[in-house]
């Protein structure tokens, strides 16, 4: 077999994306500390959407707002992902950044840059899941990380094949806009996927940071990366 072509490059008539991810959330902290102890608890949450930051979080977001207020040209239009910590980053970021003088861009809440769904394991950390169902954990390690999918849950291709749909729409509706998405890590990871190409091979970077940034600007058609995991303005 020859060696494979590199990746078509995806077209699009967007100015820019900026991604961010929501800020820590009590979660995070809960999978943290269970991973370095093995506790197999679960958090206090009864569903992720629900999950919401922690106050290290709301500073997280605080000061994304800050750096996002010192940025020349601001965005034009928000898509925010309907769990609560992502809405809340964007609600503490926007206040800010409208303290500051600027104009707060619209915002529309999108049901496709919602965190990864994890089915019958959500809110499990690892030592819970391997704890729950050693038989599944023990397929999960055995799989692609990137198209393993847990009973009922998505696999990352499933939540690249999301994001790449609501890419295409928004290229349709907000031609020349700059694009902010809030989200989660595993839809930066989907978005740097999608923007690659086609035919890009699997990414293999590692979780972004909380309220980390994420950036791509428009390069003769094309949405070129700009920065990747920014944390600098924490």
């Amino acid at each position: 077999m020859s060696h494979p072509s590199p990746p078509l490059p995806t077209i699009t008539r967007l100015a820019s994306v900026t991604v961010v991810r929501h800020g820590e959330s009590t979660a995070n902290v809960h999978h943290a500390r269970a991973l370095e102890k093995g506790d197999t608890g679960m958090p206090p949450e009864s569903r992720t959407e629900e999950t919401p930051l922690t106050a290290k979080g709301e500073r997280q977001a605080a000061a994304f707002g800050r750096w996002l207020a010192g940025v020349e040209d601001g965005p034009e239009l928000v898509v925010c992902s309907p769990y609560l910590r992502a809405r809340r980053t964007w609600e503490i970021a926007a206040g800010v950044y409208g303290e500051r003088g600027r104009a707060v861009p619209p915002v529309v809440v999108e049901e496709r840059v919602r965190d990864r769904e994890t089915g019958v394991f959500e809110l499990h950390s690892r030592p819970a899941w391997r704890r729950a169902d050693p038989v599944e954990w023990a397929r999960r390690e055995r799989s692609d990380p990137w198209t393993y999918r847990p009973p009922g849950g998505e696999s990352l291709a499933d939540v690249a094949l999301r994001v790449r749909g609501l890419l295409g729409d928004l290229d349709a509706v907000a031609v020349g806009r700059r694009m902010l998405i809030v989200a989660h890590d595993a839809v930066a990871l989907a978005v740097a996927y999608v923007l690659e190409g086609l035919g890009a091979p699997v990414p293999e970077r590692p979780q972004v940071a909380n309220a980390s940034v994420s950036t791509w600007h428009n390069e003769g058609g094309r949405l070129v990366p700009g920065v990747w995991d920014s944390t600098g303005h924490l």
